[in-house]
């Protein structure tokens, strides 16, 4: 009995950190998903061209990448988790509001680094904090919970600055506005501190173990994958370059594409468990559909691509870090979260700047590329399959 309760204990201090995380991330994505979903308008509204729009998207997630790599190797070392998330929140909260301020499409180029920055800051720590506690209520649902609370922010956050756009009639005055959720964000991160998750037995004490080889295979498919990924500033651009919607209205659809983003999380964070990385294949294969139809389609198809493109990311959020989770050893996963964010952040970084290139070029081919990519990640997740189960962590 004592036995039963304390296991009931322990699975409700977990679910209570999760949701306290998710309501940070909650007020985070309302700051910066609502920035991601008008960047392309702001950059446009600069005079940048295409290949700038997919440069600064790209270059971000680049320098980015390698700081995850050593945050998340710092994580490691110290298990100072919650400063070094902290301190990414902070750079995180503050570059956002910034934009509306920004007088050039240079100074948001470097406004955008600092805020992928401070993402690339907190991101390993967050994660070990992270999968810690779904360890107890299952990896996948774990993410795909903390992904759809993310997400919730993700759709409020765009549709509040499309309001604000088409009140204000601008979108760099819309950008001041942010600093609001910015605020509550660094508040509810006290609140999470408080609830931080301790697991309900003593953890066993072994020596750091190697990552399995299968994870290097893993992450270099999510790097394949992320190339051929294209970032929504992109399609921002192409869909008020082309006059096919408003700024205002570029913003609401990018609402509803967070919505199918936290959908899609927690309906597949919960298939994750049960069946694994076919969940993800299929993930991928939707995402796919958002090439042609929003590059090569009208009005319609566009926002069919963007739901697409919505519900390909969060099958990748609620996957993609659960099965770092299963198969690497607890003392390791700052390397491991790093090393994967690494990876993924530069071929994303690739990946844009090549669409950014092909888009002044040719659609047809920027659509190739990104289906060649999309479809050689897919045949490398299935090839790992068995492997990658085979070699779940204790």
């Amino acid at each position: 009995m004592t036995t039963t309760t304390s296991a009931a204990d322990n699975r409700r201090s977990a679910i209570r950190f999760i949701v306290c995380l998710g309501i940070v991330s909650l007020f985070a994505d309302m700051t910066y998903e609502g920035a991601y979903s008008g960047l392309g308008s702001l950059l446009q509204g600069f005079g940048a061209s295409a290949l700038a729009v997919g440069f600064i998207s790209g270059l971000g997630e680049m320098i980015a990448a390698g700081l995850r790599y050593f945050s998340g190797k710092l994580a490691d070392r110290t298990h100072a988790y919650w400063t070094i998330v902290v301190i990414g929140y902070v750079l995180n909260m503050l570059a956002i509001p910034g934009l509306g301020f920004a007088q050039s499409w240079p100074v948001v180029a470097l406004l955008v680094v600092a805020e992928r920055t401070g993402k690339a800051i907190r991101g390993p720590a967050r994660d070990v904090l992270l999968s810690e506690a779904t360890e107890v209520v299952g990896h996948g649902w774990g993410f795909g919970l903390h992904a759809a609370m993310d997400q919730t922010g993700a759709v409020i956050g765009p549709l509040l600055l499309g309001l604000a756009i088409a009140r204000l009639g601008g979108v760099r005055p819309a950008f001041v506005l942010l600093v609001v959720p910015a605020v509550l964000a660094l508040a509810s991160l006290l609140l999470a501190r408080h609830f931080r998750h301790t697991p309900g037995h003593a953890p066993r004490t072994k020596p750091p173990q190697p990552l399995p080889r299968v994870f290097w295979t893993y992450v270099i498919a999510a790097g394949v994958l992320a190339g051929g990924f294209f970032d929504f500033p992109l399609l921002n651009y192409h869909l008020t370059q082309s006059g096919l919607f408003h700024a205002d209205t570029v913003s609401y659809l990018y609402a509803l594409a967070m919505g199918a983003t936290g959908l899609a999380a927690l309906v597949c964070g919960r298939l994750f468990d049960r069946h694994g990385l076919p969940v993800l294949i299929f993930g991928v294969l939707v995402t796919m559909l958002a090439l042609p139809l929003g590059f090569l389609g009208g009005r319609l198809a566009a926002a069919t691509a963007v739901v697409c493109w919505g519900a390909g990311l969060g099958v990748q959020d609620a996957t993609l870090r659960s099965g770092i989770a299963q198969v690497v050893s607890m003392n390791k996963r700052g390397t491991a979260f790093g090393t994967f964010n690494g990876v993924y952040g530069v071929m994303w970084f690739l990946g844009s700047v090549v669409m950014g290139y092909l888009y002044s070029y040719s659609l047809v081919a920027l659509v190739v590329f990104g289906l060649v990519l999309q479809v050689a990640a897919a045949l490398l997740f299935a090839w790992i399959r068995r492997p990658l189960a085979a070699a779940r962590a204790d």
